[in-house]
């Protein structure tokens, strides 16, 4: 059933101020997968979040080893958890309606052709943030670029490292954290940002301008 309008700014409202069904399902995820002693950390929309880029998704992103997965869904598919596709990796979360998309490390980002940068194991998670262990800066940059230079379809991925350089005052030299593969797609959007920056600042000079 579609939402109104105001159903539509509520769940929006909710999401941003950490209260929407997604968080609580990430949040209850986390307390099973803690439970189970399966690694996990949050990626996706939900990362970019805990590091002060916040938009609205659909889904949760958990990066998980395929022996961690496999072991969740021995043991919770059917008491709450559903295959959306029997086979493949995602599920839905039944009680809240809320899908769950899964990162396996070892596969690659993007395109899913080999590449330098593929999803790390999970327990290099950095931080905590609303109940969840978060995916670090440095490795959601990392897979951010290598996603947005190889499938034409996820331009987003670049436009949230573009927010985040802007957001977290990242310099250039942030650069040299990063893996050699997407160094230079990095120091592309941080002159993409500088660029807008110089742009925005000279519009608002010249409406203020006497």
């Amino acid at each position: 059933m579609a939402l109104n309008l105001g159903q539509v700014l509520d769940e929006a409202d909710a999401y941003f101020m950490s209260r929407s069904r997604l968080h609580e399902s990430a949040r209850e995820l986390a307390r099973i997968l803690d439970r189970e002693g399966i690694p996990y950390a949050v990626a996706g929309a939900l990362a970019l979040a805990a590091h002060g880029r916040a938009r609205l998704t659909e889904d949760v992103d958990l990066l998980m080893t395929r022996e961690g997965l496999a072991a969740f869904k021995r043991a919770w598919l059917g008491r709450g958890y559903l295959e959306i596709t029997p086979g493949l990796k995602a599920v839905r979360d039944t009680a809240r309606g809320v899908k769950i998309d899964f990162l396996l490390t070892g596969d690659y980002p993007g395109d899913g052709k080999p590449k330098p940068v593929a999803f790390p194991d999970p327990t290099i998670a950095e931080i905590e943030s609303d109940g969840f262990r978060v995916l670090g800066l440095v490795p959601l940059i990392e897979l951010k670029i290598a996603s947005g230079m190889t499938a034409a379809h996820r331009g987003q991925d670049l436009v949230d490292v573009t927010a985040l350089i802007r957001i977290r005052g990242l310099p250039p030299e942030f650069a040299q954290q990063l893996n050699e593969y997407v160094r230079p797609k990095y120091a592309e959007l941080w002159q993409l940002d500088q660029g807008r920056t110089t742009r925005r600042r000279a519009a608002a000079e010249g409406a203020i301008a006497p």
